[in-house]
């Protein structure tokens, strides 16, 4: 075999060698940005739900309140019912 082709052959060698390198870069590049689009997506997903969260406990903190000053009007109406009421035992009234 003549050097020539040789020389022909440790070309196209490298010049396969270098294809399938570049090959690989792309796609390991290809995989990198497919997960950094799931994490964005779950980061995105993990917000979202943290705001309904964060809605809700709001909510639910506004609702009890409601209900701890219903209660107390409910239990000033009672006190005030037991005080006026002259059939009422005053155990009942003293509360």
């Amino acid at each position: 075999m003549s050097t020539t082709w040789i020389i022909v052959i440790a070309v196209v060698a490298i010049i396969v060698v270098a294809g399938l390198a570049l090959l690989a870069t792309r796609e390991h590049t290809r995989r990198l940005e497919e997960r950094r689009l799931e994490a964005r997506e779950h980061r995105d997903e993990a917000n979202t739900r943290a705001r309904k969260a964060e809605q809700a406990r709001l909510q639910a903190e506004e609702q009890a309140e409601r209900a701890r000053i219903q209660q107390s009007q409910a239990d000033q109406l009672r006190e005030r019912a037991d005080e006026i009421d002259p059939d009422s035992e005053p155990a009942a009234r003293g509360r």
